[in-house]
């Protein structure tokens, strides 16, 4: 993990929140769901938050800790995730002397932010987090997370006969390159924040892109 120190100062102005829920907060051997994407969602959530209003602190502990506990994406447990994160929050927080109501705020948050979870997300902080989250998905980011998740699971980059699955069906737990229909493309459908809707539509543009220009090279 990176040095706590260093990193929770770069979630200003909530460092010191940053310092004491880092050491909780991430896998250190999964590099799509480490401290650079906690502070890029936390960005997000931060700018998505200046337009839309809410709980700052409360969104900053929810993004801090929504990806507590790891679960592998080709693992059959990715649904109890986001569940399993809220419990952990749960507990982190409460040894923190956080009001129980505040807590109960985070891990609505964080359990709902999960695509896999399907849990709709209620509250302004809930909707932030799961924009902010699925923004990280989108554009070059996206892209990078995606072939990275892929060469943890061992999948190849695309079927080397129909790359676009035409006449399969898509497997994106084999080809990375199928997870660009099975998920990415339907994200910036999903957004719940007016704000977090216009940058969805940039990202989903690169992400196009993108898929159309790894397909004219093959």
């Amino acid at each position: 993990m990176t040095d706590t120190s260093t990193a929770a100062a770069a979630f200003a102005p909530f460092e010191d929140l940053a310092a004491a829920l880092l050491p909780h907060a991430e896998d250190a051997g999964d590099g799509a769901h480490d401290v650079a994407h906690l502070l890029r969602v936390f960005h997000n959530a931060m700018r998505l938050q200046a337009t839309e209003g809410g709980d700052a602190q409360l969104l900053a502990a929810a993004v801090l800790l929504h990806d507590c506990v790891s679960v592998e994406k080709n693992s059959p447990h990715r649904a109890e995730a986001s569940r399993l994160a809220a419990d952990k929050a749960t507990a982190i927080l409460a040894d923190l002397g956080w009001q129980p109501e505040r807590i109960d705020a985070v891990a609505h948050a964080i359990h709902a932010h999960s695509y896999s979870a399907n849990v709709e997300p209620v509250t302004l902080e809930a909707r932030i987090l799961q924009d902010a989250d699925r923004l990280d998905s989108l554009g070059m980011i996206g892209v990078a997370r995606t072939f990275y998740i892929a060469g943890r699971m061992g999948s190849k980059l695309y079927h080397a006969a129909d790359p676009q699955g035409t006449d399969r069906p898509l497997d994106d737990r084999t080809y990375g390159l199928d997870h660009f229909e099975t998920k990415l493309m339907k994200l910036s459908q999903g957004f719940k924040t007016d704000s977090g809707k216009a940058m969805a539509a940039e990202r989903h543009r690169r992400l196009v892109q993108f898929r159309d220009l790894f397909l004219d090279e093959i």
